[in-house]
């Protein structure tokens, strides 16, 4: 009988872990990809010519964005709502996220258009780039599609490209899509939840 009771207080107790660590578990406003088996590595060069991979960034939130300098919509607009995003965050919040931009152009996203291009959006955004092949491998990693084509009449060329964002925790673990024409409130609201899950911030967004 005792045996009976004592097991039964430990299930109890099981029981009552288990439901605390499911209500602690974040609810984001974007979609939750924690878990997925995908989007594991990155080895590419930022704009100041420093090789880095995913593990440069452990400790910061990583929002992880591929795109190109002369988009015309999609790429500005999304590195414009991530700086105002950083802005409505707590103090010294935006210092523990990590934006990073990865060109899908590389013949024409050099270090140098990169570092005129990115940081304009906020100082502490980051280019990276690497050959053709080593940008292919990574897009295809974080499953991006990307495609060249030349609109009749054109001088140059468009790239047709994923448009939504990557976020991985401060441990390199993809946990959000963020699509694009994401509300920056919600973005904002997003990064917070995740640097209060990390316990890399506390009180409230």
């Amino acid at each position: 009988m005792r045996r009976d009771a004592l097991w039964l207080g430990w299930l109890l107790l099981a029981l009552l872990l288990g439901g605390c660590e499911q209500a602690a578990k974040p609810v984001f406003r974007g979609s939750d990809i924690s878990g997925s088996n995908f989007g594991l590595r990155l080895a590419l060069t930022d704009h100041n010519g420093r090789a880095v991979t995913l593990e440069t960034f452990r400790g910061k939130v990583v929002v992880l964005f591929f795109g190109y300098t002369h988009c015309p919509d999609v790429c500005p607009t999304t590195l414009s709502d991530l700086s105002e995003a950083l802005k409505l965050l707590p103090r010294g919040a935006a210092d523990k996220i990590q934006v990073l931009f990865v060109t899908v152009d590389p013949e024409r996203d050099t270090p140098e258009v990169l570092k005129a291009y990115v940081p304009y959006f906020h100082p502490a955004f980051l280019g990276l780039y690497g050959t053709p092949a080593q940008v292919a491998l990574t897009a295809k990693e974080f499953r991006i599609v990307y495609h060249r084509h030349v609109d009749p009449g054109a001088s140059g060329y468009l790239v047709d490209h994923s448009a939504g964002s990557y976020v991985l925790d401060s441990h390199g673990r993809l946990r959000l899509y963020l699509p694009y024409g994401d509300k920056i409130q919600d973005i904002a609201a997003d990064l917070g939840t995740l640097l209060k899950s990390d316990g890399l911030l506390t009180g409230g967004v």
